[in-house]
């Protein structure tokens, strides 16, 4: 199934063709990171026929993508119009980028207590 997979803002678009199937025949699971859809196009009835040519694909499709940890999985989304399947996948907020705000002070703190009798952490610095 050939398909194109681009970002617009905060999610990103799969587009599969799929033409010619039921859209009750395909299904799109996703499990431990793995975003799978299948699907089924059965051959018409064609009793009584010679055939002088047939290249239109009959039987199941399946497509296996790895999904990585900067999707929600949770709320993706699925559409079939015109033979193109449409999935909506949301980049995770976890994922999405931010901003740290720096310490007025310029200064990291730790809550280290030292016990009467130890040697404080040393510090180690790093280039």
């Amino acid at each position: 199934m050939p398909m194109d997979v681009y970002r617009q803002g905060d999610h990103y678009v799969l587009n599969a063709d799929l033409p010619g199937l039921d859209p009750g025949s395909v299904r799109i699971d996703v499990e431990n990171g793995i975003l799978t859809i299948q699907g089924q196009r059965t051959p018409a009835a064609t009793d009584g026929v010679q055939w002088v040519a047939r290249e239109r694909f009959t039987g199941s499709y399946l497509r296996k993508l790895s999904l990585g940890d900067g999707i929600d999985a949770e709320k993706i989304t699925a559409g079939y119009r015109d033979g193109v399947l449409s999935l909506i996948m949301p980049i995770a907020d976890r994922a999405k980028p931010r901003r740290i705000q720096i310490d007025a002070l310029g200064e990291v703190h730790s809550e280290t207590t030292v016990a009467a009798g130890d040697s404080p952490p040393a510090k180690e610095l790093t280039n």
